[in-house]
């Protein structure tokens, strides 16, 4: 048994349903895993065999969707790269996984080639025709018999490398099982069934994008409607035209959105949810969203946590805004001091994760055993009726004079003034209180320093608020929306620390 079998299984059902929709064209059950069949014939012909892994550098297609679940019948790996990275990150991330085959859309056939340079891999064109020594995947899968199962749960399916935020990226194995585990998660999260459609505009080559909505819809035979990458106009017409029940946002997007000119006259009514999570939420975003009639709930979770682990539902939509919710039914979820003793509600403490969707470890490290906790490096705290929420990352907390603050907080104050359209808060080494916080922020309308600090210290405690703001045109932020903070204090750490006697 492996995951292409349940696709089967979903297209004896359902064989004419759309289970993939993509620039204007879709594909039904029957269709896509026929294709799935054809494609692990096509990859094992190429020398895929089980346990070897495929690298795949493209924005949003079908075939990355038709590649993993290949590779699930075959027992092999699927390691999606990140279209945003540097040639060199590329060459870092093949030379550690080692990919048997390299497949690119036609946008980055370049990129991985010079990523790959002197590796030793055959070239998969996703897109187009075959050129050089790049096959033609569609020619191949078009004339391809299908090839027998030979996967099961217990197999590595996909290798999915972290961000990388203090160092190389660590590449996260995702098994067959996790998957599995994970979509179950994501039922309970969303009330998902057969009868929804998903519109996916975050890139596969996330776990938020892949393993949130994307798989789980297809293992439960919804219906999924691909973005190349997120686009706010093409995003709206397809919720006007389309018309799905469910999507998934971050922070970043629904920014753009309720900005657009169009947003308040799209019909945005067969949305029942809206999804977001992947850095903490400034609640001005929910309540916009909330202000069109929508339900957005948070859900928690990381790379090697499958990712869902906590999650809001939309009974508590809005009645807990600003809580990422309560733990996933097959997930355990601590809160822990420095020590690893449970904290009580209302204390902060460190997150750990324990479950059947959690990564069994790291590519080229000892395995992490099923009874393991998975320490996330993420600050929350729980309230008295076990609601949960995220306050921060533990290398972002700032320590001044021997206080915590949470950068969190005072961007949450930030994002109330109406002249903010973003906001970051990081420390910097101070003489006397040895961190004091700055904000980096990127102004909607005219705003001075002395103006956002006095805004901050009327509604915090005097030592949260930042001693000085930084204006900058945009915030440097991962494909994912998160701000990078590292390069932040790359960029004004060593400015000259303002006067903190005042």
């Amino acid at each position: 048994m492996d995951l292409s079998t349940i696709l089967a299984r979903r297209a004896d059902f359902t064989p004419h349903k759309v289970a993939l929709g993509f620039e204007g064209r879709c594909w039904s059950y029957a269709e896509f895993c026929s294709r799935i069949e054809r494609a692990a014939a096509v990859l094992s012909d190429l020398g895929l065999a089980p346990g070897e892994r495929i690298a795949v550098l493209a924005q949003n297609l079908p075939a990355t969707l038709e590649v993993l679940f290949a590779c699930a019948r075959l027992g092999a790996v699927l390691v999606p790269l990140n279209w945003r990275l540097a040639v060199p990150e590329h060459r870092y991330i093949l030379h550690n996984c080692t990919p048997t085959i390299l497949a690119a859309d036609s946008l980055h056939r370049s990129v991985l080639a010079r990523a790959a340079d002197g590796m030793r891999a055959t070239l998969l064109a996703l897109e187009g025709e075959g050129e050089g020594q790049w096959l033609s995947y569609e020619q191949l899968v078009r004339t391809a018999s299908p090839a027998p199962p030979a996967g099961s749960f217990t197999d590595p399916v996909a290798l999915l490398y972290t961000s990388g935020t203090t160092g190389n990226p660590k590449g996260a194995i995702l098994t067959q099982s996790n998957l599995v585990w994970n979509a179950h998660n994501a039922y309970a999260m969303h009330e998902m069934t057969s009868a929804d459609v998903v519109l996916t505009t975050l890139p596969l080559f996330h776990t938020g994008g892949l393993n949130i909505q994307t798989v789980p819809a297809l293992l439960a035979g919804a219906s999924v409607y691909l973005q190349r990458k997120f686009d706010p106009d093409e995003t709206l017409t397809a919720i006007a035209t389309v018309r799905p029940t469910l999507t998934l946002l971050v922070p970043t997007q629904m920014q753009i959105l309720l900005a657009h000119p169009q947003w308040p006259h799209t019909d945005l009514t067969s949305l029942r949810l809206v999804g977001t999570g992947s850095s903490l939420v400034p609640e001005v975003l929910i309540r916009g969203f909330a202000a069109r009639g929508l339900s957005v709930v948070q859900v928690y979770g990381a790379t090697e946590t499958g990712p869902i682990s906590i999650y809001l539902t939309a009974a508590y939509a809005h009645s807990k805004i600003g809580s990422t919710g309560k733990p996933a039914p097959y997930c355990e979820v601590r809160i822990v001091d420095a020590t690893g003793r449970d904290v009580p509600a209302g204390v902060q403490g460190e997150i750990w994760v324990r479950g059947p969707a959690v990564s069994p470890g790291y590519w080229g490290e000892p395995p992490r055993g099923p009874e393991a906790w998975f320490a996330t490096g993420d600050v929350g705290h729980r309230d008295s009726e076990g609601f949960y929420y995220i306050d921060d990352r533990i290398k972002d907390m700032i320590i001044s004079g021997g206080e915590n603050i949470s950068p969190a907080q005072v961007e949450n104050v930030l994002y109330d003034h109406p002249a903010v359209a973003e906001a970051a808060v990081i420390g910097i080494p101070d003489p006397q209180w040895i961190e004091i916080p700055i904000a980096i922020v990127v102004r909607r309308d005219a705003v001075d320093a002395e103006t956002l600090i006095a805004h901050c210290r009327a509604r915090l405690a005097h030592f949260k608020a930042p001693r000085a703001v930084f204006f900058v045109d945009s915030l440097p932020r991962n494909a994912m929306g998160k701000v990078q903070k590292f390069k932040l204090r790359e960029m004004f750490g060593r400015q000259a620390a303002p006067d903190t006697t005042k």
